[in-house]
């Protein structure tokens, strides 16, 4: 072997040497052990996806679903929902704040996918949602077959976009930082709408009802899962357990009604693939 390939062959190495370091290293602060040693659970979840996370200027407090869910695996694991820190993360940045060790778990409506789950571990689904449009009331628009042309708006680091551009690569996209960055946007009419989960936007829609509307069912089906350190099993173990304790107790139930004002689906897979309606 020439000692150019044999330099090329040590730099491949060294790098991955050097991720499986730090995959490692995440997981080891993160760890069942190291979050009970630590007393405190530091959970990345949204602020600006209303819901679900989101910081209720009112009172300075972040609220929703994923929120209380973070609470209850605070009380349980740790004894006390106020050993629970909350730190933000965005589409762009939950998954290198999980890779860096700066979070143990995210919360974040983040969908499973195979590319995802080359970079992190994956609790079963707790959610599943489905990618959809919002819009304004006066709009024509009323699926995909409509937006030809048009501008629609979404978050960085999300899979919205991709899909979207995948289905018809005549659309133009805008991402912004965050997706009430994006709502912002489609009320100040800088594009034709704003797409991603449809739980997503019902959480935009809830705050204008008589403004905005939900079009174009389901194209994509997203299920969400909690995010957790590459290799952090013991973690990822203790969490499924939560997850089913949770939905066997009545805990899930009534924290989804509180929300969502109605009852859980009866089956929520265990494991589910996301799909993309071709043309």
């Amino acid at each position: 072997m020439s000692k150019k390939w044999l330099s090329i062959l040590l730099v491949i190495m060294l790098a991955f040497t050097l991720t499986a370091c730090g995959d490692n290293e995440a997981a080891k602060n993160s760890s069942l052990d190291a979050v009970k040693k630590r007393g405190k659970l530091v959970a990345g979840v949204r602020y600006d996806v209303n819901l679900f996370g989101f910081k209720d200027p009112s009172d300075g407090k972040v609220k929703g679903f994923e929120i209380d869910m973070m609470k209850e695996l605070a009380k349980r694991l740790l004894g006390s929902e106020k050993k629970l820190e909350l730190k933000e993360v965005t589409s762009k940045t939950r998954i290198p704040l999980l890779e860096n060790g700066d979070v143990d778990i995210v919360a974040s409506t983040m969908t499973i996918t195979e590319e995802r789950k080359q970079q992190l571990n994956f609790s079963h689904v707790y959610f599943m949602a489905g990618q959809s449009l919002l819009v304004k009331k006066s709009s024509n628009i009323k699926g995909i077959k409509d937006l030809r042309g048009k501008v629609v708006m979404t978050a960085k680091g999300a899979t919205s976009g991709l899909v979207l551009k995948k289905l018809d690569p005549s659309i133009k996209l805008k991402e912004y930082e965050n997706y009430a960055d994006s709502f912002t946007a489609l009320k100040s009419g800088k594009g034709d709408a704003v797409t991603t989960d449809d739980s997503i936007l019902m959480g935009m829609q809830s705050q204008a009802p008589k403004e905005f509307k939900i079009v174009g069912g389901y194209f994509t089906q997203e299920p969400y899962g909690l995010g957790l350190a590459k290799g952090n099993k013991e973690m990822t173990t203790y969490v499924n357990k939560f997850l089913k304790d949770i939905k066997k107790d009545g805990t899930y139930k009534k924290l989804y009604i509180k929300w969502f004002k109605k009852s859980p689906p009866k089956d929520i897979p265990e494991e589910a693939v996301q799909k993309v309606l071709k043309k």
